[in-house]
């Protein structure tokens, strides 16, 4: 079981992302309105888009994908974002 700090800083992480795929994202739908594991390239992002993804939250949270990372799977939905954001920053 999550403890309440960790439930409130993935909840945070979310909100964070979402954020940056409205500002990066250049998706057909608004960032807000899509649930947590829904096909973001179904939504919109292309591989450009992707990028500026990327580096954005490598930028908010100070960490570099590494290269085994820079997948579709990735970048496929909040969820998996928040997956790979959280591997990296603990």
């Amino acid at each position: 079981m999550k403890s309440e700090a960790a439930v409130r800083a993935a909840a945070g992480d979310l909100a964070t992302i979402r954020q940056i795929l409205a500002q990066h994202g250049r998706l057909s739908v608004a960032a807000g309105s899509l649930t947590d594991d829904a096909d973001l390239y179904y939504a919109g992002l292309t591989s450009l888009a992707t990028v500026n993804v990327m580096l954005a939250l490598e930028n908010h949270f100070d960490i570099e994908f590494p290269d085994s990372m820079l997948s579709r799977k990735t970048f496929a939905s909040i969820d998996s974002i928040a997956e790979a954001v959280a591997e990296l920053v603990a």
